[in-house]
């Protein structure tokens, strides 16, 4: 993918921005969604899938399932993988933002 075309992809998929994709493929790192983007995949790392404990892949979830994550990476060398988050703390930090307290003047 050149550069331009990879630098859309990232301007489309920002850092920190909440998506979803369905579940494609089940690998024993992770797991990959199709996204919008033609070519383009999410990869939910095992590490990225609970705050605390452990995951692991008989409880991934199944094939076709439509999964909410938050865009934390891009894979340069390849172009064709964004890096996601389904913590649910870097979940609801995407979906809540933090506000002023209202008593704050």
């Amino acid at each position: 993918m050149d550069d331009a075309s990879w630098e859309q992809i990232k301007s489309q998929y920002k850092l920190g921005q909440f998506i979803q994709g369905n579940v494609e493929f089940h690998a024993p790192f992770g797991i990959f969604l199709t996204l919008e983007a033609p070519h383009i995949k999410g990869l939910i790392k095992l590490p990225d899938f609970l705050d605390e404990g452990t995951m692991d892949p008989s409880l991934y979830p199944e094939l076709g399932a439509m999964v909410g994550a938050v865009v934390v990476g891009y894979n340069e060398s390849n172009r064709r993988e964004i890096y996601l988050s389904a913590k649910p703390s870097v979940l609801h930090k995407a979906l809540v933002p933090l506000k002023l307290p209202a008593l704050m003047i």
